[in-house]
């Protein structure tokens, strides 16, 4: 009988998903344990026909693909839902590389806290070709969101939220709460996010409790490609646009509008320190962010 679910959307990255897929087919979890779904969501690349070579060099292993044509990470996940039948469902993403005991790591989380609605885990940022030495852990946050509590389950700290490319929930709490929101979330290549904030905040409203567990590990691996200058400006901006679209749909723009003025002031010191140290390019960078997430949350335009 299966237990858990794991979900993978991908959209035109057939290499990235393979890389992943050689993750999932090395878990200590049972095989009749788990099933995986990985829902196309219109890619125009050998995403079908490489995935199909995959899966039947796996015919023991729950491995299937389904193509949904609304395109957005928000209608592929909530596909990926409807066509899931565990009663655990894991979402990671087509960029990434999980541990042998993630799944397994899971599903222990879920029996043995039954207050746990949903979860998330351990998130290392892995660099293709280096962590540059612009990068500070301010920065590295909206690329690569790395993310460690610890080494004990615990419940998640106040004001954060599991990563989007490593989270869990139970079935009955997606259907007390819903599903992700088209609305939010990326389309193609568009950078606006906000679906998983969307979901936990709907969460934490009917008193739902969110764990972390150190066991279910990621590795969120970063091209080139997502560190060139270009890329940061439109992620930082768009990160931007997504704060401002939150804001307004829960009545706090002036809000989140004064709380980045006090963002300022310490990026502003930072900025400082890093320049007393000697390191120039991470005030720079640490700059440049700042600059970009105020000008779309202060922007008027969609």
């Amino acid at each position: 009988m299966v237990t858990l679910s794991l979900i993978i959307s991908t959209y035109n990255r057939s290499e990235s998903l393979l890389r992943t897929l050689g993750s999932v087919i090395r878990q200590s979890a049972p095989a009749d344990k788990w099933e995986c779904i990985v829902v196309d969501n219109n890619s125009t690349d050998s995403t079908a026909t490489r995935f199909a070579e995959f899966a039947e060099l796996y015919p023991a292993l729950n491995l299937r693909l389904v193509r949904e044509e609304k395109q957005g990470l928000s209608h592929a996940r909530n596909r990926g839902i409807e066509e899931s039948r565990g009663e655990i469902i894991a979402i990671i993403d087509d960029d990434e590389t999980i541990n042998r005991d993630f799944i397994r790591s899971y599903i222990s989380l879920f029996e043995e806290c039954p207050a746990a609605d949903a979860a998330g885990g351990r998130i290392i940022a892995a660099y293709d070709e280096g962590r540059p030495r612009w990068m500070s852990p301010y920065v590295e946050r909206p690329i690569a969101n790395p993310m460690d509590f610890g080494n004990e389950v615990r419940l998640f700290p106040e004001g954060r939220i599991p990563g989007g490319g490593n989270m869990a929930l139970r079935r009955s709490t997606i259907e007390r709460i819903g599903g992700f929101d088209p609305a939010l979330g990326r389309t193609g290549k568009s950078l606006i996010g906000g679906e998983e904030n969307d979901l936990f905040e709907r969460l934490r409203r009917v008193g739902g409790q969110i764990y972390y567990t150190p066991n279910a590990v990621i590795w969120h691996h970063i091209p080139p490609q997502k560190l060139t200058t270009e890329y940061r400006r439109n992620l930082a901006y768009k990160v931007g646009i997504t704060q401002r679209t939150m804001a307004q749909r829960s009545g706090s723009l002036s809000s989140a509008r004064i709380k980045e003025c006090a963002k300022w002031v310490a990026t502003t010191l930072l900025a400082l320190l890093y320049l007393v140290t000697l390191r120039p390019r991470r005030a720079f960078a640490l700059v440049a962010m700042r600059l970009n997430i105020s000008r779309g949350l202060f922007s008027t335009v969609k």
